[in-house]
């Protein structure tokens, strides 16, 4: 993998997205409403996890999954988890 990666949802009114930096170690950039919200400087192979909010009253929490093939070369993919629920999160293409 030696492309960026982005995926992207929106939910309860707000914008989610996660930017997978080149390589399988590139940064991980996770924004609500266009604002980083956390970042990694590296990621590893198989699963990454990275936690945020929804705004609101009460605030909605909820957990991105990224998952890394250890040994096949495939694109990566990215699910959101809110609510207890797990919802994938489509690719874009950035331009």
């Amino acid at each position: 993998m030696s492309q960026s990666h982005h995926f992207h949802v929106d939910q309860r009114g707000h914008s989610i997205t996660v930017n997978v930096g080149p390589g399988r170690e590139g940064e991980l950039e996770l924004l609500v409403n266009g604002k980083v919200v956390a970042y990694r400087k590296e990621h590893d192979r198989g699963m990454n996890v990275l936690s945020g909010e929804l705004p609101g009253e009460p605030a909605h929490p909820f957990r991105i999954l990224l998952r890394e093939p250890h040994l096949v070369p495939t694109p990566p993919r990215c699910t959101l988890e809110l609510d207890g629920v797990e919802q994938p999160m489509p690719e874009r293409l950035v331009i």
